[in-house]
């Protein structure tokens, strides 16, 4: 059985809180039962499937990050936080 579709928000949306400086700050819940990438509040929050065992969790998210921005994931760059929920990333438009 394939894995299902991950829930995404418009593309617009994510862009949207993109600051200045091209920083994206993201809150990452590792080990979750379905891949989704929300909004609320203002924040972006991203639940993974992945175990946050050897970077598997953070390359997840990269992944989502760059489906819901609709650019390849080495235009994500992992600035802040490879050990924590809290994360900011660089993206390369």
């Amino acid at each position: 059985m394939a894995k299902p579709k991950a829930m995404l928000p418009p593309a617009e949306a994510v862009r949207a809180l993109i600051d200045s400086e091209q920083r994206l700050a993201v809150r990452v819940t590792p080990g979750a039962k379905v891949e989704k990438l929300e909004i609320i509040d203002g924040r972006v929050l991203v639940k993974v499937r992945a175990k946050p065992e050897d970077g598997k969790a953070n390359e997840a998210v990269r992944a989502l990050l760059a489906a819901a921005l609709d650019l390849a994931p080495s235009r994500l760059e992992l600035l802040r936080g490879a050990t924590s929920r809290e994360k900011q990333f660089h993206v390369e438009r």
